[in-house]
């Protein structure tokens, strides 16, 4: 019986991975990533869920403009905005309390479209523990300019943001030194003591749980900020119809009611939504433990950006190793450009492929080829080079091309050293792909992501674990290859006798 290719097994493999269907008719709603968004935007999947639309989530992609410009090239369809964001991040204007249909005049021409209010007005605002603001008699924003020895931690969106901190800073005279912290930890910070002072939303579920007072704003810096689905224009009647039925339905109490039941009583954000839906009469929703399900899923997901990224990278960085070890010159350049790339952080170059490719998948596949070159283009043309040049006269002496060469010598002989770095490559791309959830490509970075948000350990290890399980089959893998690919002495390095 004739052994099947392994060529081919890989390629249809491979074919198969690319293959797996997209839903076409259906509605793409994307969160950012903090809790209150990840819950507005599961209401709105669930609400057209129980209408018979087919949602696909992308939930926490990397703060708004990610999500805004998401939506303007149409690869989701609706997210839950801010009229302040809207007005002083995206649309860039100084208007502080933006009615909705001024905002839609500003975007009609972009083929989008602003929704009537859920109902609350989740503004930023300071926070500190309560016990610590008595102690050092601090109210409002303003006192903050005279306590210049309070430790400042703020989310690294609002640290950058036009309405964030340096407005802030210059609006009230504070001249602390703030860091970065992402928002769902900072409460954790907060409550540690590793901070004093953070951004929060009025509506955060974490201020009650964490005993935290609000300052008042003073100064009247902090602009409006509505709670609206922001949506396409060309997103079916029918839809906008049922999102408009969430008009009203939820005010600020209410709104961080809901938060804290993620937050404090450690509900899932589907789990509350379907408790909202049936409180409103809206209708009755079934949430099944999809637990494995999910694992399986995100793991699935999570292979297949990694495969396909280290199938290209050896496509590509192998021959082109191949191509250039013989020319020192040629060889150095290209292997110190493949460095470069490696000097760019993960998140900065899945963030740098949004403008070339949008958000999903293939960013994020091509971001892991590029991480994975390195390691395959240098491991290759190293042991091409550092092969014993005895060997290589003694290849030439009895006659062989250049091509029988590199079959039947040098490629061989390289081999381990190929595998090592093909391996190295494949650990690599598992754990940057975490990442990849940032920019909606799913994987095991969507619970890792979720868990941030919510500072739940149990989804940070429901990604965090698969990942790791994956990285230990890669090495399994690669060895068993390395044993059935590798003559044993060479495994053993020495001659065979």
């Amino acid at each position: 019986m004739m052994m099947a290719d392994p060529r081919r097994i890989v390629v249809l493999f491979l074919l198969f991975l690319i293959s797996i269907p997209a839903h076409s008719d259906l509605i793409t709603i994307g969160s950012k990533n903090f809790s209150e968004n990840y819950l507005l935007a599961e209401i709105m999947a669930q609400s057209l869920e129980l209408e018979g639309f087919t949602v696909d989530r992308k939930f926490g992609l990397g703060g708004t403009l990610v999500c805004y410009e998401a939506l303007e090239r149409g690869e989701i369809d609706v997210y839950a905005e801010y009229t302040g964001t809207l007005s002083q991040v995206i649309l860039k204007t100084k208007n502080l309390k933006p009615k909705i249909a001024e905002l839609n005049t500003s975007v009609s021409s972009l083929g989008l479209q602003v929704l009537d209010s859920f109902g609350f007005n989740n503004t930023y605002a300071m926070a500190m523990k309560e016990k610590l603001a008595i102690e050092k008699g601090i109210t409002r924003i303003s006192h903050l300019a005279d306590h210049p020895e309070l430790l400042l931690g703020f989310s690294l969106e609002f640290l950058n943001r036009e309405d964030g901190w340096p407005g802030m800073a210059s609006t009230y005279s504070l001249s602390g030194k703030p860091v970065g912290i992402e928002h769902g930890l900072a409460y954790q910070a907060i409550d540690e003591g590793t901070i004093d002072v953070t951004d929060a939303y009025s509506t955060d579920g974490e201020l009650s749980r964490y005993t935290l007072t609000i300052l008042d704003d003073d100064r009247g810096y902090f602009p409006q900020y509505l709670a609206v689905p922001f949506v396409r224009s060309d997103l079916p009647d029918g839809a906008r119809d049922i999102l408009l039925r969430l008009t009203g339905r939820i005010d600020n109490q209410r709104m961080l009611e809901l938060n804290s039941r993620t937050t404090v009583d450690g509900k899932s954000f589907a789990e509350v939504a379907s408790e909202f839906i049936r409180e409103e009469n809206l209708g009755e929703t079934e949430i099944e433990d999809r637990l494995v399900s999910s694992i399986l899923h995100n793991s699935i997901t999570h292979l297949k950006l990694t495969i396909i990224a280290l199938a290209l990278g050896c496509l590509f960085g192998l021959p082109l190793g191949i191509l250039v070890y013989r020319n020192r010159s040629a060889s150095r350049v290209t292997v110190y450009v493949a460095g470069l790339l490696q000097t760019v952080p993960s998140i900065a170059l899945l963030a740098l492929m949004i403008p070339l490719f949008g958000i999903g998948e293939w960013p994020a596949i091509v971001a892991l080829f590029l991480y994975s070159l390195l390691p395959i283009l240098r491991n290759t043309v190293t042991a091409l080079v550092t092969i014993d040049p005895l060997l290589k006269r003694v290849a030439e002496a009895i006659g062989l091309s250049r091509w029988e060469q590199l079959r039947h010598v040098l490629l061989p002989m390289s081999l381990p050293n190929i595998l090592a770095g093909i391996r190295t490559a494949a650990i690599i791309s598992i754990g940057t792909a975490t990442l990849a959830a940032f920019i909606g490509a799913g994987g095991l970075g969507e619970p890792i992501v979720t868990g941030l948000a919510l500072n739940d350990t149990n989804l940070i290890l429901q990604g965090a674990l698969p990942a790791a399980g994956l990285a230990i089959m890669a090495e399994l893998f690669f060895e068993l290859l390395e044993r059935l690919l590798v003559k044993p002495h060479m495994l053993k390095g020495q001659l065979p006798t």
